[in-house]
């Protein structure tokens, strides 16, 4: 009878075994008659193996072993052979299908229309959108301009591949950069709407995070927490607020190093699936670029954020009185008028925030004029409930002249 090691070396020879580990008691060695008499053939019938055979062997669980081995590696060589040949057929269609299209488009006249950009642009969402920015914002022409010229460029992209055109998806990662209030948060929830309209990303939500958001305060806590932020914002927009706090350049160990590269990443491999805006002021996203030209370069469109004029800061009030179903005569517009100069000398003035602020403020006291009046039994009309008379903003006028011109206030 064959006894299991001849059967063994046979196995390794056809296979190209190249080691085999033996059992504890020495494997007898096949004898030069047993090779000739034996050929080897592989793991098919023809060696004749029967695992019952041989049980009691010394060997048989090493054979066992190496047969399971053999057996993977022919199933993973197998699947690899059926990838590469995939991916052959995948490129072969890719070669034919460019040359459908060349051809395509040599055969296509230059005067074939290819549709109307009002149509595109109203079919898209785009002009609704536009519209809506126009309401959200006063002023800030440069801003709504560049807007624009974005949207210009995603609006042909897709007339061209609607025609069958190849089109680059350009760099969509942006810096906007401004003092506070000015707009930036309301105008990249707006990019990130026309961008899901045009078909550049899946949902157009905005993630607004700061470093507290982003990085960690001991090793290993930044990666996970990074990582974290942009699975929430895949698909959409993550703005980043002052990101310019990511890095701290008095401190080569500080771990906003850690998700700076993490985000480099994946505004690099995953721009398809992410757009990144980073906001701040000026000066210091300038000096955060310097330190870090990888961010710099993958940044595709820079937008300023002016601050905004007197006037039209009271066009802002003006709106948000509208929009909250008030009304501000012209003694209270001028009156809010003197407020607003006096505050944009004062620290923190925050644009359209403060005007937020003041708005709210003046509404309270509003409030607080009606009800006291209403408590000694004067009977309260529409048009009181409707009104921001002047007086609700010579309150809060008063209040940051008495503060003095170095006080914090709202």
């Amino acid at each position: 009878m064959v006894r299991l090691s001849q059967v063994l070396v046979a196995l390794a020879l056809a296979c190209g075994a190249s080691a085999f580990a033996p059992a504890r008691n020495a494997m007898p060695r096949a004898s030069p008659r047993f090779m000739a008499d034996s050929p080897a053939t592989g793991t098919g019938p023809g060696l004749d193996y029967n695992p019952d055979q041989y049980s009691d062997e010394a060997n048989a669980g090493n054979f066992r072993k190496l047969s399971q081995a053999l057996e993977d590696g022919d199933i993973e060589r197998k699947k690899a052979e059926q990838e590469a040949l995939e991916r052959e057929n995948a490129m072969e269609n890719a070669r034919l299908e460019r040359e459908r299209k060349i051809n395509f488009m040599k055969e296509m006249p230059d005067s074939t229309p290819a549709g109307r950009v009002a149509d595109f642009m109203y079919k898209g969402g785009v002009t609704e959108i536009l519209e809506q920015l126009d309401h959200d914002l006063i002023g800030l022409l440069p801003v709504k301009k560049r807007v624009r010229e974005i949207a210009a460029l995603l609006v042909l992209d897709k007339m061209r591949r609607k025609l069958g055109f190849d089109t680059a998806v350009p760099s969509l990662h942006m810096c906007f950069t401004g003092a506070p209030g000015t707009g930036k948060t309301t105008v990249a929830i707006r990019m990130g709407q026309i961008l899901q309209r045009m078909g550049y990303c899946r949902q157009g939500h905005v993630i607004v995070a700061t470093r507290d958001d982003l990085v960690g305060q001991y090793i290993g806590h930044t990666a996970p927490k990074t990582k974290e932020v942009i699975k929430k914002a895949f698909g959409g927009v993550l703005l980043i607020d002052e990101a310019y706090y990511l890095y701290n350049a008095a401190n080569d160990r500080d771990y906003g190093q850690e998700s700076i590269e993490i985000l480099l990443n994946v505004m690099e491999q995953q721009k398809d699936d992410l757009i990144v805006v980073l906001a701040g002021y000026k000066d210091r996203m300038d000096k955060f670029f310097s330190y870090i030209p990888g961010m710099a370069s993958r940044i595709g469109n820079h937008i300023d954020f002016p601050n905004y004029e007197v006037d039209e800061l009271v066009d802002i009030a003006s709106v948000m009185v509208r929009d909250l179903e008030y009304e501000m005569d012209d003694e209270s517009k001028a009156k809010f008028r003197e407020y607003i100069n006096k505050r944009m000398s004062m620290p923190f003035f925050s644009n359209a925030r403060t005007v937020r602020n003041a708005m709210d403020r003046a509404r309270m006291n509003s409030a607080i004029r009606i009800f006291n009046e209403g408590i000694g039994g004067t009977p309260v009309t529409v048009g009181d409930l409707k009104k921001i008379k002047s007086q609700d903003f010579q309150i809060i006028l008063d209040e940051i002249i008495a503060a003095g011109d170095d006080a914090i206030v709202a």
